[in-house]
């Protein structure tokens, strides 16, 4: 008998757990992180799901000789943006897969 107490508090954390990562799913569905390049003349806003939001170009950076350049700042941006969303991703549900050395958290 004294195992199945075990096992009936093993599946209440679980329950727990998963009630508290979809809590966090839904708080980074609501979070965003702003990548720049070109000392802020690009600008590219992602949200905690990875999605792109918003892309910014100062009009300054916009040279019809150039689109070589302006590609490379939206890239570098879009890259600095999605690696900070990574970072919140992590911050968020690091705490859940910890020590399982899952891919991608």
């Amino acid at each position: 008998m004294r195992g199945m107490g075990n096992m009936n508090n093993m599946m209440k954390q679980m329950q727990k757990m998963q009630k508290d990562m979809a809590k966090a799913q839904e708080e980074l569905k609501e979070l965003s992180v702003e990548g720049t390049a070109g000392g802020g003349m690009v600008k590219v806003v992602v949200s905690g799901h990875k999605e792109v939001l918003d892309v910014i170009i100062a009009e300054d950076v916009v040279d019809p000789d150039d689109v070589d350049m302006l590609q490379d700042l939206v890239l570098a941006a879009i890259n600095d943006a999605m690696k900070q969303a990574d970072q919140l991703v992590n911050d968020k549900m690091g705490r859940f897969t910890q020590g399982m050395n899952l891919p991608g958290f």
